[in-house]
């Protein structure tokens, strides 16, 4: 076992206690999480999501009544939503039910359907983008993306892993921190990119780009990275998922309900897109001395690739 597979052994082994969400957050985080659970813990997330003020009145009898599940469910629904315990998120509850009262709760959009008129399509679309945006920046943990930017502004060397629409993403992110004088690398070869981790070592950082935090082709680079001594920082939407196992860091974002017409690569995209452009802001802001001068450069190099040359 290598010494950074033992630390994450013993850490894993060790008693740990969490840091419930905010209460701002938890409809963010019944979105996430709610297509991985069970359809009886479904039931219970979508209750207390959509009536926090009803929900945060009953005792956990009564919310599995209501549900029509056990105690043992909504307890574990409870867990998995990251509160210790029933009463931890009825609290959660209270308050955001409070929160709610002080101001209107947004409104969900129906599903974009084959004969909706453009307009439609596009408020519709303008509106869950926007839901996803607000909701991956609630549930955003701000102490893993401090350290994610930290390790980024030291590193020697930076991978991005992502495949499809994760790989474009990744791409985005390269493509800015190249212009800050940082060596990264989005490769989109499966096998290059396990090719380059195996390169990668303390000092480096490999970032690996999911939604679902299952593919294959995304997991096993991070891993590499992570047995060779490599930070390694996850960015998906399923912090239950195999990827996160070979993660320091996890980065979790949100997505739009999946449907005909919009895949869930669209809507998680869009997400992912904002914690890149955190991550990038974070560590340009880290090591500003040598970001300006470095995006001066890019500019004025692009800005006289694209002047009219004078003719002779």
């Amino acid at each position: 076992m290598s010494s950074k597979l033992k630390e994450t052994f013993d850490a894993a082994s060790s008693p740990v206690t969490p840091v419930p969400p905010a209460p701002a957050a938890l409809a963010a985080k019944v979105r996430t999480l709610a297509p991985s659970m069970t359809r009886s813990m479904q039931r219970v997330a979508e209750a207390v999501a959509g009536d926090p003020a009803g929900s945060a009145a009953l005792t956990v009898t009564g919310l599995a009544e209501r549900t029509g599940t056990s105690e043992a469910t909504v307890v574990r629904t409870a867990r998995i939503l990251g509160y210790p315990g029933y009463r931890d998120l009825r609290i959660a509850l209270a308050t955001l039910a409070a929160q709610q009262a002080a101001g209107a709760a947004p409104a969900v959009t129906a599903d974009i359907a084959v004969d909706d008129p453009l307009p439609s399509v596009v408020a519709k679309l303008a509106q869950e983008e926007a839901q996803c945006l607000a909701d991956t920046a609630a549930a955003l943990d701000t102490a893993q993306l401090e350290a994610a930017v930290a390790a980024l502004a030291a590193a020697r060397r930076i991978d991005v892993y992502g495949i499809g629409a994760s790989h474009l993403v990744g791409q985005d992110l390269v493509q800015k921190l190249l212009r800050i004088g940082l060596i990264a690398h989005a490769p989109g070869d499966p096998h290059l990119a396990v090719t380059n981790a195996v390169q990668l070592r303390a000092g480096d950082v490999a970032i690996a780009i999911s939604h679902s935090g299952r593919t294959t082709d995304v997991i096993e680079p991070l891993r590499v990275a992570f047995e060779h001594g490599a930070t390694t920082v996850a960015i998906t939407g399923r912090p239950d998922g195999e990827l996160v196992q070979y993660a320091d860091h996890v980065l979790t974002t949100s997505s739009a309900r999946e449907s005909e017409l919009r895949p869930a690569a669209m809507s998680s995209r869009t997400s992912q897109l904002l914690v890149v452009d955190c991550l990038f802001i974070g560590v340009a802001q880290r090591t500003y001395d040598r970001a300006a001068p470095a995006l001066s450069a890019s500019y004025e190099a692009l800005a006289h690739r694209h002047a009219p040359r004078s003719r002779r």
